[in-house]
């Protein structure tokens, strides 16, 4: 396993459904709401990406605006703590060798959920009462391999982050293909390159 994502997503309706329609891309929604929550940045359009690389590097944005539904890529959401994402996020709406898992869930800006962990770190996070997707997990329904001694927790936590991204979007980056699974390639989202302002006012 080493499929990495980091990403917000906006939202009033129910994800999944949307997604596996094949909705259209709304451009010009779609750089409105890049400027505005980059507005200090120089946004530069670099074509286009989809929703199966969602771990854009720290000078890009991947973003997309869709009936109802948002999703942004960027390097702030890549974070120990997702409950501590800057309000101006909140408010307008893992890594290859590091077995790190991150989610967090706002509803009307409250937030219901939030768990972060690696076997390094142990548990950094864990607000809210647990999904019921979650319950496999934690009770030890989703066992790790036979050598894998002493090892922290009762799964592994990179299977429980495909297992959110299958809970709330209706797709997965690794993990078996299912007739009723969104293909993340499917999804396109624009790609723009980030700079600072070099413009300075005397």
């Amino acid at each position: 396993m080493g499929a990495k994502t980091w990403m917000l997503v906006y939202t009033s309706v129910n994800v999944a459904e949307v997604l596996k329609d094949g909705p259209s891309l709304d451009r010009e929604a779609t750089l409105k709401l890049a400027r505005s929550l980059f507005p200090k940045e120089k946004l530069e359009p670099i074509g286009d990406g989809d929703l199966s690389y969602t771990c854009p590097p720290d000078d890009e944005l991947h973003i997309g605006c869709f009936p109802g539904v948002s999703i942004l890529a960027a390097k702030e959401f890549g974070i120990d703590y997702p409950s501590r994402l800057p309000q101006r996020f909140i408010a307008a709406g893992g890594s290859g060798t590091v077995d790190w898992l991150a989610f967090a869930q706002w509803t009307n800006g409250e937030l219901v959920r939030s768990l972060s962990l690696s076997p390094g770190s142990g548990i950094m996070e864990d607000l809210g009462p647990r999904l019921l997707f979650e319950d496999p997990y934690w009770l030890g329904r989703r066992p790790l391999p036979d050598d894998a001694d002493d090892y922290p927790f009762p799964f592994h936590p990179l299977e429980l982050a495909e297992e959110a991204l299958k809970e709330f979007f209706g797709y997965q980056l690794e993990g078996p293909d299912g007739p009723m699974l969104t293909d993340p390639e499917s999804i396109p989202l624009v790609k723009y390159k980030r700079s600072s302002s070099r413009w300075k006012l005397w």
